[in-house]
């Protein structure tokens, strides 16, 4: 039988195709700008048939309907990266938050531990051989359809096809739903002068030929327009976003120098708008693989001089840090921060970096903390922590002493905190401020 004929045995409409959703079942649903929102909006219409269906997802750039209040006792999601999208959910109790590295997600689905009953993917249509990509996102989604005991793909004209680890054939697709509609794209992070004068601090800190991780939001987006006199960048990345276009064009990222992977832009998915989608379209300088390949430590040590940019919600005058919640309330996720950080240690050159703003709230609280809020995780452990960059320096902390941590770090936080930072050493018999910031006599 040839795949044309299997796949016109396959078609569906949304609704017949989500009627294989029964009670007690997990669903995976691709992440990110790839949501397949046709076969989400379907399975809405399904909720009131079904009890006690568990959904499984990182971030997702659509909506969540099945966190609703409504939906308790149909749909309960579970997150191994969570997105605004089901924050307030989580937090009231309504869906779960299940922490874990990027690079382990996938071993949860292929050793059992959560096994998935059905696949929510979106590809491309198929091409002459039978084979559609999974586009803008692979990151677990391809180990997810492979391990899923059913696969309902959402077979969409507007997803461009890339290249990589990036595909299924339309033999190991369960049912077939096309749907023409434009991906989800992520919203443009606005970027603000603390966001340029911390991207100042971190692109001093990026030399000629070095391979480049960033994740999304004001400071990786402020960071990338600093590098236009760079040269051979590469990039090895479980994301990138709109940032990069520039900087190919420019000749800036070419990957000539890197020793794995040369030319070759290594990447688990896309998060941005339809300038990349378009962008990677067919674009052989971009290879997707799945995320566990992609956030493996050892792979992204083989990359010298790799450098890895994540941000953090609070980092303590020990070097730990919290990036996934707030006190005990969460809000994203471990995500790849460890799995970069590790594997930017282990570089030749590297430098595994975690970049904030002093302060939050319009100024009125410190990120740089004597002690971490309760509640909130440590993602990354002070024996990790490397290089912490604010809009006020660079605090190298590997291989130094507590008391040499807590004086870096205060000599980066904000101006108006550092007493108080000293004050809290002076208890504790860390570190003693120097006479000329003291207040006490």
């Amino acid at each position: 039988m040839s795949w044309e004929i299997e796949y016109k045995k396959k078609l569906r409409t949304p609704e017949e195709a989500l009627r294989c959703v029964q009670s007690g079942m997990r669903v995976y649903i691709q992440p990110g700008c790839a949501e397949p929102e046709t076969l989400v909006e379907a399975l809405m219409q399904r909720g009131p048939q079904v009890e006690d269906v568990e959904i499984v997802h990182m971030m997702t750039m659509g909506t969540a309907p099945y966190v609703a209040p409504e939906m308790a006792g149909h749909f309960r999601h579970n997150a191994v990266f969570i997105g605004a999208n089901v924050r307030d959910a989580i937090n009231d109790g309504r869906a779960d938050y299940t922490p874990i590295y990027l690079s382990e997600i996938e071993e949860l689905f292929t050793s059992g531990a959560m096994p998935i009953d059905i696949a929510l993917v979106q590809v491309s249509p198929p091409d002459s051989h039978g084979f559609c990509s999974f586009g803008v996102g692979v990151d677990t989604t391809l180990t997810a359809a492979k391990e899923a005991r059913y696969v309902v793909a959402q077979v969409n004209d507007q997803m461009p096809r890339t290249y990589g680890d990036s595909y299924i054939h339309v033999s190991d697709i369960d049912a077939v739903v096309e749907s023409s509609r434009p991906l989800c794209a992520m919203k443009k992070p606005e970027i603000t002068e603390m966001h340029v004068a911390i991207a100042r601090n971190v692109a001093s800190l990026i030399e000629d030929g070095s391979v480049l991780q960033t994740g999304i939001g004001g400071i990786p987006d402020a960071v990338l327009p600093l590098l236009t006199d760079r040269k051979d960048l590469g990039v090895h990345s479980e994301l990138v976003s709109d940032g990069v276009i520039p900087l190919i064009d420019a000749g800036v990222i070419t990957g000539a120098r890197k020793n794995f992977k040369p030319r070759k832009i290594i990447v688990g998915f896309i998060l941005g708008s339809k300038r990349i989608f378009e962008f990677v379209d067919n674009n052989p300088i971009f290879e997707f693989h799945p995320t566990a390949y992609v956030n493996d430590p050892s792979l992204i040590a083989r990359n010298d001089r790799m450098v890895a940019i994540n941000s953090a919600l609070q980092v303590d005058l020990t070097g730990q840090v919290c990036s996934d919640s707030i006190g005990n309330q969460f809000y994203s996720g471990i995500g790849g921060q460890v799995d970069f950080l590790r594997g930017a240690s282990r570089s030749k050159g590297g430098k595994p970096i975690i970049a904030i703003s002093s302060v939050a709230k319009g100024g009125a609280i410190s990120r740089i903390v004597p002690m971490l809020s309760p509640g909130a995780g440590v993602v990354t452990s002070r024996g990790l922590v490397r290089y912490v960059v604010t809009e006020f320096g660079v605090a190298y902390l590997h291989g130094k002493s507590i008391r040499e941590r807590a004086k870096a770090l205060i000599e980066i936080a904000h101006p108006k905190f550092r007493d108080e930072l000293y004050a809290y050493c002076e208890q504790t018999n860390w570190l003693q401020r120097p006479q000329k910031l003291s207040t006490a006599r």
